[in-house]
């Protein structure tokens, strides 16, 4: 991931709602949810969630696909990925025990993670 990537990416995220909104498609797994049940899960009208939606989708960090219906939106784990490593992509400079505790906490089961 390059710089403007990153920065599009992190833009993206510096509003509540969206973050809000990454977090739950990420724990939604692959699968998804639709996009009234993003509204639901979140306490936001539809039109709102529906700008933030657009906003992630063209961010890299969300992918919608067609379901009868439905418009079902999940994490896009690549691009979440690539933006997690943009971050540590230096960070051990030679001494992996530095960067491993981070590593190890992000996959932690939500129940024995703080939430912030």
């Amino acid at each position: 991931m390059d710089t403007q990537h990153a920065l599009a990416a992190f833009a993206a995220l510096s509003q509540e709602t969206r973050l809000r909104i990454v977090r739950l498609l990420v724990t939604a797994g692959p699968a998804g949810l639709a996009a009234g049940a993003v509204a639901e899960a979140v306490g936001a009208s539809s039109s709102t969630v529906s700008f933030h939606l657009s906003h992630l989708e063209r961010a890299g960090l969300i992918a919608s696909r067609r379901e009868a219906r439905s418009i079902i939106y999940s994490a896009a784990y690549p691009a979440l990925s690539a933006l997690i490593g943009f971050l540590m992509h230096d960070c051990c400079q030679g001494h992996p025990e530095v960067c491993g505790p981070s590593v190890a906490i992000s996959c932690l089961p939500s129940k024995d993670k703080a939430h912030v």
